[in-house]
């Protein structure tokens, strides 16, 4: 495009401006850098490559995805595996358009994206004309979805912007933020001081008041049966090694709500799914002590009041950890709130309980009979269909048999909808890193999630770690030419597809409210796509399995290969949409209007 653009940057040496001054591309990435931010996601264009020529010098990781909504999904991955907030830039008009979805996707997920987005020179933008190319208003499009959208209007106004997009970002319940990034600004020079470190400029590891911090502690003590029940961003804060000291010092079992299905690396064992786990029931129906740690404590936990919850209600006592203090007592009474940040109350929480409290009888129960359930399920697949008859596998098997393969260590990615559903009762696996995208119901997240989950990894530790995304068909096509990205940066990812050909928890509905034999309109496609084939056209490693049997010495095989791999596995359509497991349960999450 020839909008307004600023002189190409043709090698690093061009970049070079007069002594003393600091571009303002270069001055964003100083900003960025002091917050320990190390990857960056978009597709360049005349605004961002000299952002990107630049980051890349310094030795950030600069990934160029095929969608601008799989670069937002890639930030917000990068945001969850980190526990930083994360940077995604789109170009103006349809880029933008395009990453909208992930924008919206951060809002209900509570990820700390900042999204920065190109514009036309603002003398462009202000005048009165028609026909303007690639151009929209994009702040109007864009604001409600996003915590806080400023602009750089003025070369000096970059670090209180940029600066107060990552404040709002990671204050309170965090959130996407949005500036603009107008191309006259982009080679303006600046006089600028030192970068602050993040504590200099905006409230990190608030810690709670005292006072409330000794009156929970003196619940837990007192408490007979108490429960941790562990909320999403205790993963994304990477609070894990805080939390199992404290779940050690009450003795109690964790409770994993449906978004924080991350294990805690050394208390495995003693933590249990919410509702999905047998074991999970029978310890929130005995607890007289719940402290919630970074949940919002939503639909999905019934707000902490309803079934499960409710024979307990008037004496359960309440001990709610939460950033945001808006959030206490929206959903549910609290006797405690212990307003901080998750990093630093959880050790003060641990520091006043001294040498903790002893474990009652039941913990040794719980964990026997969660690992029980687990065994039985197993055991149950076996007899559903394996792939060796006229019936594909069952969904069932097909999770027993993938998770079972999971490597340690490993990055465990999610993604589809009946198929998840499975997963949520059927995982043989306990992962410390779990991504997928529980709040807003997004689909299609997954192989954008992985890339960026991984890279983001690579690019903080240093390390490769394997990553396994499983998933189903239909939300592997959403953005399946992300495996490019997967294959150009030769990432350990084996893609483990369930294939059935149709909409699986669509067709379940059609099949509930109309009777089984009616119509599906709109649910079912092509049975002639073979996912392995697509992603040997794409420079991937390709396998293509029909029985039970084979599922986990492909996904061995598909590591010992190296570099993506995709496993097409055919499911059973009827079973996939039929015989859903505890589906009853997962509705009650809908249940409007009785919550």
């Amino acid at each position: 495009m020839s909008y307004d653009d600023p002189k190409p940057a043709t090698a690093t040496s061009d970049l070079k401006l007069k002594a003393g001054g600091t571009p303002v591309y270069k001055r964003i990435l100083d900003l960025f850098e002091a917050e320990g931010i190390k990857t960056l996601f978009g597709i360049p264009d005349p605004n961002f490559v000299h952002l990107c020529l630049e980051a890349e010098a310094r030795g950030w990781t600069v990934v160029s995805p095929h969608h601008e909504a799989a670069a937002g999904f890639m930030a917000e991955a990068a945001s969850r595996i980190t526990g930083k907030p994360a940077l995604c830039f789109g170009t103006l008009g349809p880029g933008l358009a395009n990453m909208m979805p992930a924008i919206q996707c951060c809002k209900v997920e509570n990820s700390p994206v900042i999204f920065l987005g190109g514009q036309r020179a603002r003398v462009t933008e202000r005048r009165v004309r028609r026909g303007r190319i690639q151009f929209v208003r994009q702040e109007p499009m864009i604001e409600d979805s996003v915590k806080y959208s400023g602009a750089i209007e003025y070369a000096d106004q970059t670090d209180e912007v940029i600066r107060e997009a990552i404040r709002v970002a990671m204050s309170g319940t965090p959130g996407p933020t949005y500036v603009e990034y107008p191309s006259h600004i982009i080679l303006e020079e600046l006089d600028v001081p030192e970068v602050l470190p993040p504590h200099r400029y905006r409230l990190t590891n608030q810690g709670a008041d005292g006072d409330r911090i000794a009156e929970a502690a003196k619940l837990i003590l007192e408490a007979k049966n108490p429960i941790l029940l562990v909320g999403h961003a205790v993963h994304t804060t990477k609070s894990g090694a805080a939390v199992k000291e404290l779940a050690e010092l009450m003795n109690c079992p964790v409770i994993q709500t449906s978004g924080g299905t991350s294990y805690i690396k050394g208390i495995e064992d003693r933590t249990f799914q919410y509702v999905f786990s047998d074991a999970s029931i029978e310890a929130v129906e005995a607890s007289d002590c719940v402290v919630a740690l970074a949940t919002e404590l939503g639909e999905p936990v019934h707000f902490g009041r309803w079934r499960h919850w409710h024979a307990g209600e008037a004496n359960r006592k309440w001990i709610y950890v939460q950033q945001d203090p808006t959030a206490i007592g929206v959903n549910r009474p609290i006797d405690v709130p212990l307003v901080g940040d998750v990093r630093a109350v959880v050790p003060q929480l641990s520091r006043a309980l001294g040498k903790g409290r002893a474990a009652g009888p039941d913990l040794a129960r719980f964990m026997k009979d969660g690992q029980a359930e687990l065994d039985s399920l197993a055991a149950e697949t076996l007899t559903k269909s394996d792939g060796t008859g006229d019936v594909p596998i069952h969904t069932s098997r097909f999770i027993v048999e993938a998770t079972k393969a999971f490597p340690k260590d490993g990055i465990m990615i999610r993604d589809g909808g009946a198929s998840v559903i499975f997963g949520w009762t059927y995982n043989q696996c306990k992962p410390n890193d779990v991504i997928w995208n529980q709040n807003y119901g997004h689909i299609g997240t997954g192989l954008p999630y992985a890339t960026g989950a991984m890279l983001a990894d690579i690019a903080e530790t240093g390390v490769t770690r394997p990553g396994m995304l499983v998933t189903s068909d239909s939300s592997f096509l959403f953005h399946i030419g992300e495996l490019e990205v997967a294959v150009r940066r030769n990432l350990p990812l084996v893609c483990v597809v369930a294939v059935d050909f149709q909409w699986g928890l669509e067709v379940g509905v059609y099949k509930r409210t109309f009777g089984l034999g009616t119509a599906e309109t709109g649910t079912h496609w092509s049975n002639k796509v073979r996912f392995d084939k697509i992603a040997e056209g794409l420079g991937a490693y390709g396998q293509y399995v029909t029985t039970a049997d084979e599922i986990g010495p492909a996904i061995a095989r598909a590591f010992a290969h190296g570099g993506p791999a995709v496993i097409h596995v055919p499911i059973d359509p009827k079973a996939n949409s039929e015989e859903m497991p505890k589906y009853d349960k997962f509705r009650t999450w809908y249940a409007e209007g009785t919550q």
